[in-house]
């Protein structure tokens, strides 16, 4: 007679934390490529601007003689691979160069226009999440008009921000008289010192901002509220905040830390458009003078710290993924 049959081990309710960590190491090596993609692509998209810092440098008279010497000064005669692997040393070493109009460290003009332009985004993240995942909630639990409700997010995150900013300052600094027209700090003030000054700027970012993420959060969101602990939870009776609290947010947090992070290095290129339209001194405005004045090392430096920061919010919701799996395993 045959020994008992030995019944099949259970599967495991999580994986295991060396799954866990070679999933985070997967996402660091993942962000650390996708950096250097961005790198070169920022690099050969500079190289790509017709002329450069010592064609406008040159004075009116200067000849292809003087024009080839001050290009030499500036170090732009050399190969661009040449050029692109110094520059990727030196990025690596903390040292992003110096700029080609001024001669300054390129971290020292960060640095003194960095804080105003944070200023400027975690005031527009600060409207801009909570908004987001409210209007996420909004469409992904509409049982009926599912159709309007991706219509309006979509909407709403197709306006240009230039349009919003032109419709906000219109009716609260031209109709209403509540905010000036221009954010124009004084020299040596801070951002937080006058919030009238932050208003105009913050919400021309933060409102299509909140549309976007939720049109990226809200199939999260469809999708959670269809899982089988959530029907369940509804038959039981349980009250809908405590619903969505318990059993459904912990799902929504790695989606939404993943949508904040992208919508995060959205804004820090945004500010471009809407540090110009109002004259706010941030690194939106230096992006754009340096643009204009073939200041590489000054594009480069801002593109990239840009492209960080999503790279960076990206790694942090896989992290909250992996932190929050043994619950999920748990809870279903």
């Amino acid at each position: 007679m045959s020994g008992p049959e030995t019944a099949p081990a259970a599967a495991p309710p999580h994986p295991p934390r060396a799954a866990a960590g070679a999933s985070l190491l997967f996402s660091l090596v993942r962000a650390a490529l996708l950096l250097a993609l961005v790198s070169a692509a920022v690099f050969t998209a500079t190289e790509l601007l017709p002329g450069d810092a010592a064609d406008l440098r040159a004075s009116p008279g200067a000849d292809q003689e003087q024009v080839r010497h001050l290009r030499e000064d500036l170090g732009l005669d050399a190969e661009p691979w040449r050029r692109y692997l110094d520059w990727i040393g030196a990025l690596l070493s903390g040292d992003p160069g110096t700029s080609l109009v001024n001669g300054r460290p390129v971290t020292d003009a960060l640095a003194q226009r960095l804080p105003a332009t944070l200023a400027l985004v975690a005031g527009a993240l600060a409207v801009a999440a909570p908004a987001s995942l409210a209007l996420a909630w909004w469409a992904g639990t509409t049982r009926r008009g599912r159709r309007i409700s991706t219509a309006v997010l979509t909407g709403g995150a197709a306006v240009p921000m230039a349009v919003t900013a032109a419709a906000l300052a219109a009716l609260f600094s031209g109709a209403l008289g509540l905010v000036p027209p221009v954010s124009l700090l004084p020299p040596g003030a801070t951002p937080w010192h006058h919030p009238d000054l932050l208003f105009l700027p913050v919400m021309s970012m933060a409102l299509p901002t909140a549309f976007f993420g939720a049109s990226l959060l809200a199939g999260a969101v469809a999708d959670t509220v269809r899982l089988p602990h959530v029907a369940d939870a509804r038959r039981r009776g349980v009250p809908s905040w405590q619903i969505a609290l318990v059993d459904v947010l912990p799902f929504l947090l790695a989606p939404f830390v993943r949508v904040t992070a992208v919508v995060a290095g959205g804004l820090i290129a945004a500010a471009a458009v809407v540090e110009t339209l109002f004259g706010y001194p941030g690194v939106g405005s230096l992006l754009v003078s340096a643009i204009s004045s073939r200041d590489l090392p000054v594009v480069q430096a801002t593109a990239v710290l840009a492209a960080a920061v999503v790279l960076l919010g990206l790694l942090l919701g896989d992290l909250v993924a992996a932190l929050t799996e043994p619950a999920r395993g748990r809870t279903t």
